[in-house]
């Protein structure tokens, strides 16, 4: 056991000892060696120098945040495209079950073919204290008939403004 914690502390000695051999190399010749730049930490976001703690991955706080802002930014994109494709299929169906300006549907029904009524633009509250939930023009409202839950669709009328 004493053996193999040797090996390791001349190894870790050896490793100190090349790195100050190529410091001392770059800062005496003012040479920039491809082999050196590999062995040498360098930032994620800029490439340069990373001094201090031996686990760090960026010279700086600003660098970090633009890397991560950079990473993240897609995201943000991909989850606005899912919320629009989900308004857009919504508004559809609502469309497409609503042909008269007022009906009646199953709830199963609408969320089997692929309705979210969580994804809604705006609501309008009527003088009995209903909400309903709008998708641009088309409209819904939960109802309960007996063991059903029914949705009760309408278009957008002028009165509601």
């Amino acid at each position: 056991m004493y053996l193999h914690f040797d090996v390791k502390k001349r190894i870790f000695i050896s490793v100190i000892k090349i790195y100050s051999y190529i410091y001392a190399y770059i800062y005496t010749y003012k040479v920039d060696l491809p082999i050196i730049q590999t062995i040498m930490k360098k930032c994620l976001e800029c490439n340069g120098e990373i001094e201090g703690r031996s686990d760090k991955i960026f010279c700086s706080p600003y660098c970090k945040s633009i890397y991560h802002h950079k990473k993240n930014r897609g995201k943000e994109k991909n989850f606005y495209l899912k919320v629009d494709k989900q308004l857009k299929l919504n508004r559809q169906l609502l469309n497409h079950y609503n042909k008269a300006g007022k009906a009646v549907i199953r709830k199963e029904e609408l969320l089997k073919v692929g309705f979210n009524p969580k994804f809604f633009t705006h609501y309008w509250k009527n003088q009995k204290g209903d909400v309903y939930l709008f998708c641009y023009e088309y409209g819904f409202l939960e109802k309960k008939e007996g063991e059903h839950v029914k949705y009760i669709l309408v278009q957008w009328q002028d009165y509601m403004s």
